[in-house]
């Protein structure tokens, strides 16, 4: 108990109050103890028949308010006034009955239990009864109470409590302080299960605020875009759909995990969030763009990661803010290197930027544009067929055009 003393002391989940609570639980048991091992423990005298008194009258003082003094410890609030009517009612007690030998007495022979003794056994059992009703109402504050530990405790105070009663073995103390330590345990564990239930929460919150920023701006890139939301939802469904495909194929499967589709299909509406420095004259012009106007908008791909970082910044962490940098920057590169912004070739694009690109193509291609007509979904399958291994990764192209079935299905939700 001393070593969970000193642990409970230092342990930064507890509250000053109740590290004094539980100090002062210990120092009760160690004071119940040592009256014990006066009475119990050393050779006996007549002469010590009023020194043992007193301390006799002072542990069965205490002795039952350890109870009160640990539902303190457990976070129990308003536990002081408890403590010291109790204290007070049982030192009142022992002290009119210690002159009379009604709970105890000393005589020639040694320590003695008076005809009144149950009395303190009801103090005592009232205390414990406290304490477990404490441990119950702790318990309800926490999204998980684990009703086991409360009836290992009940055991240990009843395996305590019998001997001493029935046999006048005096382990009571011993039971006591394991019960601390059992008690001590369980809050422990109550405490780490509500931070864990907590940081949950809070990372599902997080989660949350992140996509509504994500969905928010990529709506308000699209809507520039003269487009709707609908190329967000599709892409993000297409692009996920090939990953699972991808990897149920047998195809980048040791990097295609559930955290890779979970961020792919988060992150994917944020591919084309650099076209926030495109400007309206371009973004919206009906016919086709002139080289210069082309070269403006391929920047829109330059700065997508930077424009990516600069709002995940604060809001997610470093290797949320790659995945999404990665798809807004390398989507548009292309299989044989001669796509923007740097002309990667094959692998060296990340992976989910070349799942983008068969994606952001496919959906570009089927959908009506302000400087075009919507294409066929065979015509569209033809070409993703035909640019398999130019522009598109020769692997995922194939699992695209294995699912075709699909691919068709989702086109038309």
């Amino acid at each position: 108990m001393l070593a969970m003393t000193l642990h409970v002391l230092t342990y930064s989940g507890f509250t000053k109050v109740q590290k004094v609570w539980y100090l002062l639980t210990f120092i009760a048991v160690m004071l119940c103890s040592a009256a014990e091992f006066c009475v119990h423990g050393i050779e006996y005298k007549p002469s010590f028949a009023i020194p043992l008194t007193i301390i006799t009258v002072i542990q069965f003082s205490l002795s039952p308010l350890l109870g009160i003094l640990f539902s303190g410890a457990l976070g129990l609030h308003n536990q002081r006034k408890t403590a010291i009517v109790f204290f007070s009612v049982n030192l009142l007690v022992e002290a009119i009955a210690a002159p009379f030998g009604w709970m105890f007495y000393f005589d020639a022979d040694g320590y003695h239990r008076g005809k009144l003794f149950f009395i303190y056994g009801v103090f005592y059992f009232a205390s414990l009864a406290y304490l477990l009703v404490s441990m119950i109402i702790v318990g309800k504050r926490f999204r998980h109470r684990d009703r086991l530990t409360i009836g290992m405790v009940l055991v240990v105070l009843i395996a305590g409590m019998l001997p001493m009663t029935i046999f006048k073995l005096n382990i009571t103390y011993i039971a006591v302080a394991i019960s601390a330590c059992i008690c001590y345990i369980y809050y422990n564990d109550l405490v780490q299960q509500d931070i864990q239930a907590e940081l949950v929460s809070n990372q599902k919150k997080m989660s949350a605020m992140q996509e509504h920023i994500i969905s928010g701006l990529a709506n308000l890139i699209e809507n520039r875009d003269m487009e709707t939301g609908e190329h967000i939802t599709r892409t993000s469904a297409y692009a996920k759909a090939l990953a699972e495909f991808a990897r149920e194929d047998g195809v980048y499967s040791d990097e295609i995990t559930d955290d890779f589709i979970a961020l792919l299909y988060t992150l994917a509406p944020m591919h084309d969030i650099g076209k926030v420095v495109v400007p309206d004259r371009i973004l919206k012009k009906p016919g086709k763009l002139t080289e210069e106007e082309f070269t403006i908008m391929k920047r829109h791909a330059a700065v997508g990661g930077d424009v990516v970082r600069e709002v995940l910044n604060g809001i997610a962490d470093e290797s949320y803010q790659d995945f999404a940098s990665d798809i807004a920057t390398y989507h548009h590169e292309k299989w044989d290197g001669k796509g923007y912004p740097e002309g990667r070739t094959e692998e060296k694009t990340p992976l989910s930027a070349r799942i983008m690109a068969i994606a952001d193509v496919f959906d570009a291609l089927i959908s009506e544009r302000c400087y075009k007509e919507a294409m066929s979904t065979e015509e569209a399958f033809s070409i993703i067929a035909d640019e398999a291994g130019s522009h598109f990764d020769p692997k995922l192209a194939k699992v695209f055009l294995d699912h075709r079935k699909e691919f068709e299905e989702l086109s038309k939700q």
